[in-house]
């Protein structure tokens, strides 16, 4: 399948996911994170905030603050699909005027990408490899290209979006280090992916 067709079965296949459900899974798939080495390691942790089909990211951020840890939020610039982190002090969000279902931080003051030790990444699809299928624009490939960007990737996401074959790979698309579902976490460093 190309990512098109993976993004439109898997977007259909999330809306199968109950509010209950997805609250709970949710939470097994945080608390599952907070229990690796590259969380447990971070003192700045960059985390996406989540749609209505996306794994909650609110209690990992209430960990990480519990433990003293800094918190970034992507603010996105859609008119150069480029994103920059800023400094999150509450969950407080506001929709993104040109990017329907995109939250984005209040407010927060930029934070240099070299400072992050932990980007938790969303995305639709994801195979045993690390490779993903976003939303299509590209802008989390863009982020990780930059020179400065030296923190672990991190895909946060529920089991179902983890697939057994491989997605297609362009030339731009950048590899997770790690995948976390509510059920497993699966280590993406090399080319046969492990999984405990």
């Amino acid at each position: 399948m190309n990512k098109a067709d993976i993004r439109a079965q898997m977007k259909a296949e999330l809306k199968k996911i109950t509010v209950d459900q997805r609250h709970t899974r949710s939470l097994a798939a945080c608390n599952l994170l907070t229990t690796t080495r590259e969380f447990q390691d971070a003192q700045v942790i960059m985390i996406f905030f989540s749609d209505h089909s996306e794994v909650e990211t609110s209690t990992l951020a209430l960990h990480a603050w519990n433990e003293g840890k800094t918190i970034a939020g992507p603010r996105v610039l859609w008119e150069t699909s480029e994103m920059e982190p800023v400094e999150v002090s509450s969950l407080e969000t506001k929709p993104h005027p040109l990017a329907a279902g995109v939250r984005e931080p209040v407010q927060g003051r930029p934070i240099s990408p070299r400072m992050i030790d932990l980007v938790v990444v969303p995305g639709v699809a994801f195979d045993r490899w690390g490779y993903r299928v976003g939303r299509g624009k590209g802008v989390y490939d863009r982020f990780f290209s930059g020179k400065d960007i030296r923190g672990v990737r991190v895909a946060l996401c529920f089991h179902e979006q983890l697939l057994s074959g491989r997605i297609p790979v362009e030339p731009h698309d950048v590899p997770m280090h790690l995948i976390v579902t509510d059920k497993e976490i699966v280590h993406c460093f090399h080319e046969s992916p492990t999984a405990h």
